[in-house]
């Protein structure tokens, strides 16, 4: 896929596309009309740019997402994993942890969620 890195411009209008796919291209050029206050070419040039990175589409008139927003969150996550902890996951939160303290509540969530993964 590339590059999925989004510039904080690319997310707001991507987040749009998420809320709403799929969504008409005349129906989103009217929405970043209201929501971005954005022309009608500078919809179609995020559109595409974003159409290239593999993040959405435009068929037949009709914008959607190729990945959901749970699949680039999960990518941009692992991203930051490599790029800051040499892909070292126990790093990463050992370094979270140093920071903030974690509820019962979490603990117990992140447990789970390595047992499953066990299981």
């Amino acid at each position: 896929m590339g590059d999925i890195k989004l510039a904080e411009t690319e997310s707001r209008f991507v987040e749009l596309v998420w809320q709403r796919e799929p969504i008409a291209s005349g129906e989103l050029v009217l929405l970043c009309e209201k929501e971005l206050n954005w022309k009608k070419s500078t919809t179609y040039t995020v559109l595409r740019r974003l159409c290239q990175k593999g993040i959405l589409k435009n068929e037949d008139a009709t914008v959607s997402s190729r990945i959901s927003r749970e699949e680039y969150m999960a990518r941009c996550s692992e991203q930051v994993v490599e790029d800051t902890f040499e892909g070292s996951l126990p790093q990463f939160v050992a370094a979270f942890m140093s920071r903030k303290k974690l509820s019962r509540k979490q603990i117990e969530e992140i447990q789970k969620l390595i047992d499953d993964y066990e299981g």
